[in-house]
Parts: C-alpha cells; sequence; structure tokens
C-alpha cells in the first residue's frame, strides 16, 4: 500500500508542533505514512484546498490565518466546524473536500483527562472573545454548564459571540471581571495576555472561590503567569498543551485509520521541544 500523506498549512507555520505530534504516531503505531509543514500565503489557500483530491494527500490540518477561508472553500462541514465557524481538519470523501473543526473537542478532552469532574459545574467565566474563545464556549456549553459569561475589551465583540449561542451566554467588558469571579466554577483565558514573557494577568484570582478551576489555552510558556498565580493560591490548575495534543486525534484516525492516544511521552516528547526553542 502507498504511503499515507496529510500535512499542516498555515502562515507562518515553521513553529507547528504538529509534524511532532503526528510523526510519533506514525512511528508509534508502526503505519507508513508521512506528515508535513506547508507555508501557503492567504492568496493561495482556496485553490490549495480545490486542489486537494488530486493533490495525493488523504487530508490535513489548517491553522491561522487560513480557518475561516477553509470553513468557506470546503464543500461539506461537520456539526463542530458549524457550531465554531472554522475548519482546522480537511480530508478527502467521494472526491470532494470535508472540513471539520477540533478545537472544542480538544479543550474537552484535555479537561477530562487533567481535571476529571469538570463537566459537574454550572458556571464558566471566558477571558477574551477572538477565534478560540467560540470553540471554547461550545465546549462549554456540549459539557452543559448553565451559564457562560464573556469579558472581551471590547464588549461588541463578546456580545457577537454570545448572540450565536444564545441565552445562556452573556457579554460583558473588561470591567466586569472583578465581579463575576466570586461565582465562576470553571475560568478560561482565552486572551494572549501571559504569552511570551508577558506578566500580566488577566484577572484576580484572589476573588476565585476555592473551589474554582483555572485553565489557560495558552501553552508557551507551558505554566503562564495566571495560571501559577492560581496555582499558587491553591486552586486546580490545567496547562493548554493538552487542548493541542488532544484537538489532532480525530484527524489522525480519520487519515490514518487508526486512533492514536495522547501519553504521558508524547506530552513530554512535545514540553522538551518547547523547552529546546
Amino acid at each position: 500500500m502507498a504511503e499515507i500523506r496529510a500535512f499542516v498549512c498555515g502562515h507562518p507555520v515553521a513553529h507547528s508542533r504538529s509534524p511532532l505530534i503526528h510523526g510519533h504516531w506514525l512511528k508509534e503505531l508502526g503505519i507508513d505514512g508521512s506528515y508535513e509543514r506547508i507555508d501557503i500565503e492567504p492568496s493561495d489557500i482556496r485553490a490549495f484546498i480545490a486542489g486537494l483530491p488530486v493533490s495525493g494527500f488523504a487530508g490535513g490540518n489548517v491553522t491561522i490565518p487560513h480557518k475561516e477561508a477553509a470553513f468557506e472553500t470546503v464543500s461539506r462541514r461537520d456539526g463542530e466546524a458549524e457550531a465554531v465557524g472554522a475548519v482546522n481538519t480537511l480530508w478527502i470523501e467521494n472526491g470532494k473536500v470535508c472540513g471539520g473543526n477540533t478545537d472544542a473537542i480538544g479543550f474537552a478532552a484535555n479537561l477530562d483527562d487533567r481535571a476529571p469532574g469538570w463537566r459537574q459545574r454550572d458556571r464558566a467565566l471566558v477571558l477574551g472573545a477572538g477565534g478560540a474563545a467560540r470553540a471554547v464556549v461550545h465546549a462549554i456549553l456540549s459539557a452543559g454548564y448553565m451559564r457562560v459569561d464573556i469579558t472581551n475589551r471590547t464588549p461588541a465583540r463578546a456580545q457577537e459571540l454570545a448572540d450565536l449561542f444564545g441565552a445562556k451566554v452573556r457579554a460583558h467588558g473588561n470591567e466586569a471581571v472583578d465581579t463575576l469571579l466570586p461565582a465562576a466554577d470553571l475560568v478560561v483565558n482565552t486572551t494572549s495576555l501571559g504569552m511570551d514573557g508577558d506578566v500580566s494577568l488577566p484577572a484576580d484570582v484572589a476573588a476565585l472561590p476555592d473551589h474554582a478551576l483555572v485553565t489557560d489555552i495558552v501553552y508557551v510558556p507551558l505554566e503562564t503567569p495566571f495560571l501559577r498565580a492560581a496555582s499558587a493560591r491553591g486552586l486546580k490548575t490545567v496547562d493548554g498543551l493538552g487542548m493541542l495534543l488532544h484537538q489532532a486525534v480525530p484527524g489522525f484516525e480519520r487519515w490514518f485509520g487508526k486512533r492514536p492516544a495522547v501519553t504521558q511521552q508524547l506530552r513530554d516528547l512535545v514540553i522538551a521541544d518547547l523547552d529546546a526553542h
């Protein structure tokens, strides 16, 4: 049987950890396959996707800034992609390019893995209203939460997001964070605060209840200043690396035909690579 080929496309894409993750699984499962990075200019992404059925690729991942363009270009979308409004996984079916989104699945699976019991809660506070926040809110509502509050520097952006999900989701400006913290069972930081040496905190963890679970979707650094502050206060925290690992599982299974496992060995491999860079 011929080698099965898959890819990740973005612009830039050199920093992507996806080849490391999929390469590890290919080796572990003994599959004759490859997974490569492809840097594609935004002006070329639609033509690239349209040409996939004759490209020799089984499919691939789509990362920033192409997720919305991929959503608009594919012939068919799954329910997750429709709910999140973006496509991060492509595959071919009957000669047509199909698109899915695994970000919400990855977010939920990470919490299932590292904070079992997170689904038995009622109220969540999501900091930030960018593209990633939409997947996070979808995952939280799918887990059965009764209320999700979204705060954002631009309240209108938070309102746009809330409008997509209905009555359980409410929008606020950042000034509302302090009043929302005491009632939050789960807090998710989807802002870029805490990335790349930034030490500012998106919220004051002192105001959170003792049972609160705090998670960040950033994984560089692995322990953001926000998670460190929450941890120092004795709160349960979950880093963002697991979301990256778990969101890769459905695509791999679709292209290569076997379901891979997210293990401590894989986590250590990616952490070592992050530390090296």
